[in-house]
């Protein structure tokens, strides 16, 4: 019985070690089969070092191929401690080359990590610091590559495109909204060493880095560039708080141009406030619109058919009373009877109170909404703002006779573009955007791309093609004449705000703005140009504001190659304008009958002979009336 216990006891015990045999078969073969792999990578890990090369962001590129952000190559030092020899050494020498001091050095060569960036001393040297570093030729201490972001424009759009830190990150503007894309995937020289990190003598493997996506832009470089221009010389001369402006292609939302005053440099944005960095105002700041908001209300009235402009009239005595609220005419003792067409060209206040009422609460209010104020335009940039409206449950007669001539609401310069633009385009309301797509550097494979996309209809094209109208008369007869272009078909409107602070309204403090478009029959481009608080001027949008924008159309019409119109209304010359006039054609004319045409002009004569062979500048160019213009005379 005894023995038979036994067997019973060896049997299991036997079954047992069968069984833990085949279960380490099994693991082997597991291990073996399908974990090899995973192990194999791990163990790879214990003895593998990565030396990490820096891969370059992507460009960003204008609509005209200027590239506005780029990169340079700097190297940056790495140590791998446990490789150093001499410690005390390498701390001395790195020390004295990086002008730091040893105990700073130290910390990086005496730390326990396997590879030691020298950050933020050893990060994007120049290359005279990397050889005298070379040179040294230590063991244990590596140069490797590294992208340094570079702004060739300096503070050229600097408000769009942000910058980024010193690890190549996007901080603000397109290179943050963009970063996943922008930034690259880094490279590697990969080494292997033992335990106590030395190199143990196996093959380096070269792991090259992959640069980042190319953004290219709606933004058109001479616009942007005429629009910086234009906007530092208002600073300069006028020492405003400030100054925005954006050009707008009207008829898929594209941006042109955006540019905002202050600005700063992106390369040395450690130099900056984060007030300045962060405050695009052309998308940002929100601010009553004064008259340029008017443009809606007529647009509303026109398709709502509240008004006759020709033929309805309305007599501007200087003022109108609402509720117990006096709102005046800017014009003292008002502009007496006008049709309404001359209430726009006058931008009287007072007619259109009119229009508002008219309208009445509710259906300005849709128009309003529909026109996209209230909320943000959904451009592609960070910081838009939304502005601030009346709740209409709160408009009362006082609030609808002020919202109508754009005052008591808050809205943005890139909503009031954006709504311009569809007020002139045909009625179509635009998603503005300024990256036009995302590419591959390399490839051209076009990643990600940005179409116009229509938000909603808002008017007809017959009430759209009314409001151009009327907004070209403001330009030949009106408030806007200093921005009419000789022999071209300009339309806008000015404005003229009182700005706000802590709920009242500030003395002599108005923020001055002029929206405006070329050609005024078949808009090309749309631009919106406000001046914060110029001093030593007549605060008027059309003094201050409309010529910048003249001055900016011009070069659009070069830029863009806009054709002069043979049909333009003839302005309206105050005593104070300048008047231009054209260059007559007398080539081949007898000099005694030529000089009746040229009776505005001062002559300046060459050659001999009764006979124009030449003259400077060529017929058809407008000039200042009794500029000098040259003529060659011959037999």
């Amino acid at each position: 019985m005894f023995i038979k216990h036994i067997d019973t006891r060896i049997k299991i015990v036997l079954l047992m070690i069968i069984l833990c045999f085949i279960l380490i078969i099994f693991k082997v073969f597991y291990i073996q089969v399908f974990s090899y792999k995973k192990l194999n990578t791990l163990a790879t890990d214990l003895w593998s070092r990565n030396l990490v090369i820096g891969a370059n962001r992507g460009r960003i590129i204008t609509s005209d191929n200027v590239v506005v952000a780029d990169n340079l190559t700097t190297v940056s030092l790495v140590v791998v401690p446990n490789q150093i020899k001499d410690k005390q050494a390498v701390i001395r020498d790195l020390s004295n080359i990086l002008n730091v001091s040893e105990d700073k050095i130290s910390e990086h060569v005496n730390k326990h990590s396997s590879v030691e960036i020298i950050h933020p001393e050893g990060r994007q040297l120049s290359f005279d610091t990397a050889d005298k570093i070379n040179a040294l030729n230590y063991d244990g201490v590596y140069l490797l590559k590294e992208g340094k972001r570079y702004y060739p424009y300096d503070t050229l759009l600097s408000h769009s495109l942000g910058y980024v830190g010193i690890d190549n990150q996007g901080l603000s503007g397109l290179e943050l909204k963009y970063d996943e894309y922008l930034t690259g995937k880094n490279g590697a020289i990969k080494y292997f060493s033992d335990a106590k990190g030395n190199k143990l003598d196996k093959s380096s493997v070269y792991v090259e880095p992959v640069n980042g996506m190319d953004l290219y832009l709606t933004i058109n470089y001479n616009i942007q560039a005429s629009v910086e221009r234009e906007l530092n010389n208002a600073m300069s001369k006028y020492n405003a708080d400030g100054a925005w402006a954006i050009v707008m292609d009207p008829n898929n939302g594209e941006i042109l141009a955006l540019a905002s005053k202050p600005d700063f440099s992106p390369s040395n944005y450690q130099n900056y406030s984060t007030e300045v960095i962060n405050r695009n105002h052309a998308i940002w700041a929100t601010y009553e619109p004064g008259s340029t908001f008017k443009i809606i209300t007529l647009a509303a009235s026109i398709e709502e058919k509240t008004v006759d402009l020709l033929n309805d009239t309305f007599y501007d005595g200087g003022s109108v009373n609402v509720e117990g609220a006096r709102i005046k005419c800017w014009k003292h003792g008002g502009h007496g009877s006008q049709t309404y067409l001359q209430v726009v060209q006058n931008s009287c206040n007072p007619g259109f109170v009119s229009l508002g009422q008219k309208l009445g609460k509710e259906r300005l209010y849709k128009y309003i909404y529909n026109f996209g104020f209230g909320k943000k335009t959904g451009i592609d940039l960070n910081g838009e703002s939304t502005g601030i409206l009346f709740n209409l449950n709160n408009v009362g007669p006082v609030e609808l006779a002020t919202t109508a001539f754009g005052q008591g609401i808050s809205v943005s310069a890139i909503q009031q573009i954006t709504a311009v633009s569809a007020a002139i385009n045909g009625g179509n309301l635009y998603k503005p955007y300024v990256v036009k797509r995302i590419a591959d550097p390399n490839t051209g494979e076009i990643v990600l791309e940005n179409k116009s996309q229509i938000v909603r209809k808002v008017i007809s094209n017959e009430s759209s093609q009314t409001v151009r109208m009327t907004l070209e008369t403001v330009v030949a007869y009106g408030t806007g004449r200093n921005a009419y272009i000789e022999g071209y078909r300009v339309g806008g409107k000015t404005g003229t705000a009182q700005k706000v602070k802590d709920g009242h309204y500030l003395t002599g403090n108005y923020i001055l703005s002029f929206i405006g478009f070329i050609p005024a029959d078949n808009p090309q481009a749309v631009v919106y140009v406000a001046i914060d608080y110029p001093k030593g001027v007549t605060q008027y949008g059309g003094t201050v504001s409309a010529p910048i924008a003249k001055s900016i159309m011009t070069d659009i019409i070069d830029e863009l190659k806009i054709e002069p119109s043979d049909y333009t209304l003839e302005k309206t010359y105050n005593w104070y304008d300048t008047k231009y006039i054209a260059v007559p054609n007398v080539l081949d004319k007898n000099i005694d009958e030529a000089k009746k045409e040229l009776k505005k002009f001062t002559i300046n004569y060459a050659g001999n002979g009764k006979i124009i062979k030449a003259i400077a500048p060529s017929p058809g160019t407008y000039l200042p009336e009794n500029s000098t213009i040259k003529i060659l005379l011959s037999n």
